[in-house]
C-alpha cells in the first residue's frame, strides 16, 4: 500500500490501492454454527492457538449519548459467557457514562494477519460484583493498583496519576508485600454486550469478501435466542 501525503503543508492524504485480502475459509450460512456465540468461540479459539494473531482480544467499542452523538475506543475483550461478550472498565467513564444512559453497543473485533473480523451490536448490562471480582482478582497487582489510581477520562494534572499511584501503593502493598490483598474499587467492573446482531467478516480478492450475519429474531430472548443467518452482499 502507497500513501501520499502533500506538501508543505500535510493536509491531503490519499491512499492507493490497498494489498489483496486472501482466506482459505469458506463462510455461508451453511457452514457457520447456529449460535453466533459458538461461532465467535470457534474463530477466537483458532486465531489465540494460531499465535500469528497480535492481541486478539482488542476490540473498537462504540458507545452514544441518548441524543445519538457516538464515540469509539479501542479496549480489551475479557471473557464470553452464554449470555455475551464482557469487557471491564471504570464505571465514572466516558463510555461508562454512556452506557448507563443509553444502554447499547457495538464492538468490531479485526484480525488483520488473517482477514478476518467480527461485529457485534447489542444491549449491555453490568455483571455482577461477584464476577467483577472474581476477574479482578486474576489482574496483575499493578492493575489493579491502576484501577483506584485513574479516575477515567476526567482531566488530569501532569504528573497527579502517577502521585496518586505512589499514595494507593502505600496504602495497599506496604513495603511491597507481594501477598497484599487490593481491594477491587466499588466504581469499577464489568458490562456485558448481549447481542441482538452478530457478523463475521472474511476478506476474499477484489473485495468479493465473505459476510455472513446472524440476527436475533423477533419475540426472540437473551435466554432462549432464535438466530436467523443471512449472507450479506460484500
Amino acid at each position: 500500500m502507497d500513501v501520499i501525503i502533500s506538501e508543505p503543508t500535510p493536509s491531503k492524504i490519499q491512499v492507493l490501492p490497498h494489498n489483496q485480502y486472501q482466506t482459505s475459509d469458506s463462510l455461508t450460512p451453511s457452514t457457520v454454527s447456529s449460535s453466533p456465540l459458538d461461532q465467535f468461540h470457534i474463530w477466537f479459539k483458532q486465531v489465540v492457538e494460531d499465535g500469528i494473531v497480535h492481541e486478539p482480544e482488542a476490540i473498537s467499542l462504540s458507545t452514544a449519548t441518548t441524543s445519538g452523538i457516538p464515540s469509539a475506543r479501542m479496549v480489551l475483550f475479557k471473557q464470553l459467557d452464554e449470555r455475551g461478550f464482557i469487557f471491564y472498565t471504570n464505571y465514572t467513564s466516558r463510555k461508562s457514562q454512556e452506557l448507563e444512559s443509553n444502554p447499547y453497543a457495538a464492538m468490531v473485533f479485526y484480525w488483520r494477519e488473517v482477514h478476518k473480523s467480527v461485529r457485534v451490536i447489542g444491549k449491555v448490562e453490568k455483571v455482577s460484583r461477584e464476577e467483577s471480582e472474581r476477574y479482578f482478582r486474576t489482574r496483575p497487582k499493578g492493575s489493579q493498583l491502576g484501577a483506584w489510581a485513574s479516575r477515567q477520562s476526567q482531566v488530569v494534572k501532569e504528573g497527579e496519576v502517577m502521585e496518586r499511584l505512589k499514595k494507593l501503593e502505600k496504602r495497599f502493598v506496604p513495603s511491597g508485600e507481594e501477598g497484599s490483598n487490593i481491594p477491587m474499587p466499588e466504581f469499577w467492573g464489568g458490562w456485558r454486550i448481549i447481542p441482538t446482531e452478530v457478523e463475521f467478516w472474511c476478506g476474499k480478492p477484489s473485495r468479493l469478501h465473505d459476510r455472513v450475519c446472524y440476527r436475533l429474531e423477533e419475540g426472540s430472548t437473551a435466554e432462549t435466542p432464535k438466530w436467523k443467518i443471512e449472507c450479506l452482499a460484500p
